[in-house]
């Protein structure tokens, strides 16, 4: 018997409210009935324009939203208000911004030390200090860092203490929410080959939200695409960068500078036509067929399902 996922989403949906007047109320379907799962140890890189929804599936995954409709799922047991507490300490969240996302009033160690506190895990002073100290280097900072605060840091430097608060709790899954976006390029790879050595040595899982798809393909086992709220096509990394079956995908590959002369010579630019369409008044069917040049009528009636193209190739297209 196969060993189920660590993380599995079912039909994960996130509809905000928005006043469009006076008295009228529509629904912006930010997260529309999406679905995945993350293995144990596995980095699962999820891709997309900016406002696709990647952040929101990530914040609503941990319920920091509440979700409109759907299930998460961990080791099998359903996510709720009702266990969100004791979840916390498997489930984890790394903020795309390391500049707002720590406390300016508190100490490096207080702010690594903070998830300790709340989940009660140490017995003494000396021990949670030890604990601090221990997650400090695992992140690559000096102990002299301790008592220091936020302002007095690069960024990369916040984005490792950032890290770092996230590991404290000993968690099996993390959500990384672009969390090498707002950093120099040289910053960006440390950080980067920081995640896969933690992975290596504790064998935590990520979702691996980001835009940069060179750095999806470098740390992702696999990719799931997103479109206006849905998962267009999911695959290995290599299957999604080099054979993308949907147009929106092929697209964004299209785009992806490669340091490869002959590869690029032999490449063709594909250029979308038209605009993204507002989320507010979606277009029937598949949300991108007011871009694709090879949609057809079938298109405007129904979104496609996921199908399996083989290998656990999953594209949500009716023509290709």
């Amino acid at each position: 018997m196969s060993k189920s996922p660590l993380i599995e989403v079912k039909n994960l949906k996130q509809y905000f409210p928005i006043k469009t007047g006076l008295f009228k109320t529509e629904m912006l379907k930010a997260v529309d009935d999406v679905s995945f799962y993350i293995n144990e140890g596995e980095t699962l890189g999820l891709v997309g324009e900016s406002g696709c929804g990647k952040t929101t599936v990530g914040r609503t995954l941990l319920r920091l939203y509440e979700p409109t409709a759907g299930e998460v799922l961990y080791e099998g047991t359903p996510v709720t208000d009702k266990n969100i507490f004791s979840m916390r300490k498997k489930m984890q969240m790394v903020f795309q911004d390391p500049y707002s996302s720590l406390d300016p009033r508190m100490t490096v160690e207080d702010i690594i030390g903070e998830p300790l506190d709340v989940h009660k895990l140490y017995s003494g002073k000396g021990e949670r200090r030890d604990k601090i100290l221990h997650l400090m280097e695992l992140v690559g900072l000096n102990a002299e860092h301790a008592t220091r605060y936020a302002h007095e840091f690069s960024g990369g430097q916040r984005q490792r203490i950032g890290i770092a608060r996230a590991l404290a709790v000993d968690p099996k899954f993390i959500v990384c929410d672009e969390p090498v976006s707002a950093l120099d390029v040289s910053i960006q790879a440390q950080v980067i080959n920081m995640f896969e050595e933690l992975q290596e040595k504790l064998g935590v899982a990520y979702l691996f939200i980001a835009h940069d798809l060179l750095v999806v393909h470098h740390i992702s086992k696999r990719i799931a695409v997103m479109y206006m709220g849905k998962i267009v096509e999911t695959g290995t990394a290599d299957d999604v960068n080099y054979n993308s079956i949907h147009p929106y995908t092929c697209s964004l590959m299209s785009a992806v500078p490669i340091p490869d002369p002959d590869f690029i010579r032999g490449r063709q630019r594909i250029v979308l036509e038209g605009d993204v369409p507002s989320p507010l008044h979606m277009p029937s069917g598949c949300p991108f067929r007011t871009r694709c040049k090879h949609a057809c009528e079938k298109c405007a009636e129904a979104m496609p399902p996921l199908t399996d193209r083989g290998n656990g190739h999953m594209v949500a297209c009716w023509v290709k």
